[in-house]
């Protein structure tokens, strides 16, 4: 399901370019316009999840795609030696974007703490 004012679903659907890594039948991965690291690829359910708060029995296996997809993504990224999967829940939780998305991080060693 789409949301039109959605960013990510609009970037999902080919209406905002994006440099897409990875996309199968549930799952679209993208080089995130703002990297905190060399690699830092945005990971997004191809259905619209507002955000974590929102996952249910009905939506979880979407939920499940993007976790199949992270080794996968990752490896094609030439992170063989660790990464980070980040998930922001809300305003107070630093999502920008209401559409459930993880941050994959790495290619760098990243600091132990993030808080």
């Amino acid at each position: 399901m789409k949301d039109d004012s959605c960013l990510f679903c609009r970037i999902i659907s080919g209406e905002i370019p994006s440099t897409s890594v990875y996309e199968d039948e549930n799952v679209f991965a993208f080089k995130d316009i703002n990297p905190q690291a060399p690699v830092h690829i945005v990971i997004v359910p191809k259905d619209h999840i507002s955000c974590a708060d929102d996952i249910s029995s009905t939506n979880s296996s979407a939920v499940a795609a993007c976790f199949e997809a992270i080794p996968v993504i990752a490896k094609e990224q030439g992170l063989t030696n660790g990464y980070r999967v980040i998930n922001n829940c809300k305003e107070d939780g630093g999502q920008s974007v209401m559409h459930l998305h993880f941050h994959l991080i790495g290619g760098k060693k990243l600091a132990e703490k993030i808080v």
